[in-house]
């Protein structure tokens, strides 16, 4: 079995804002991959984060991805805004959008990689006729809103069904498609969720409420490392 290609993807929502910019810098060069970036509206979530200037002012502190999740509703008025501010990868609920399909045309026009996010009781047939437009799938292993909370256990049955449908299609027509966590990763649960078929780990308090972000990284690294699909 190939050892698969995995991406460690910290929230920036559970770093410290008083210094965001060190913060994005520093799990970068802890072994990071990927920024996630957490957008809530107090509508569509009951929370309320960061927009658009903020994702510009993190942009010249860091060259790698910025994964930006829009939990609001509705989307297609700030998918703009936050591609001119250097997001390099849009994800937003389908709930979300009048028109799915026209969303994620949307955002790859804006010229980043686009995605659908799936809540713990969304179904996935919304993938059904955009898989062709989709280059990430972002499951939600917990209520989105807020920060902190526990890995739900169903989320690994609709992660394997997720990466089949990903496979599969992979296989007719060559294209790559990410499979994206969130919601409760940590360092002991990391290996089982990468088993299930997620390949992009989204974690924000698991990293940044260590002491050394390095080492959980590593850690994580460590579990993975275990996993051959």
């Amino acid at each position: 079995m190939a050892q698969p290609t995995f991406r460690i993807a910290p929230s920036i929502l559970s770093a410290n804002f008083a210094k965001l910019g060190e913060e994005v810098q520093n799990v970068i060069a802890a072994g990071a991959d990927i920024i996630h970036f957490d957008v809530m509206d107090n509508h569509y979530v009951p929370n309320l984060t960061i927009g658009p200037l903020v994702c510009e002012a993190i942009r010249p502190c860091t060259d790698a991805l910025i994964d930006v999740h829009l939990m609001v509703k509705p989307v297609d008025r700030i998918i703009p805004d936050f591609a001119k501010a250097g997001a390099n990868i849009i994800t937003f609920h389908p709930e979300a959008s009048e028109h799915i399909d026209r969303s994620l045309g949307l955002i790859r026009d804006s010229g980043c990689k686009a995605g659908l996010v799936f809540n713990p009781a969304t179904p996935l047939h919304y993938l059904d006729h955009v898989m062709d437009k989709v280059d990430m799938i972002l499951l939600m292993s917990v209520n989105p809103g807020f920060g902190g909370q526990k890995f739900i256990p169903e989320t690994l049955n609709k992660l394997r069904d997720a990466r089949r449908r990903i496979d599969a299609y992979t296989a007719k027509t060559g294209k790559e498609i990410w499979l994206e966590i969130d919601g409760g990763v940590k360092v002991d649960n990391i290996a089982e969720i990468a088993a299930a078929g997620a390949d992009t780990f989204v974690a924000g308090s698991a990293i940044y409420n260590t002491p050394d972000y390095k080492a959980t990284i590593d850690a994580m690294r460590a579990e993975l490392a275990k996993v051959s699909r």
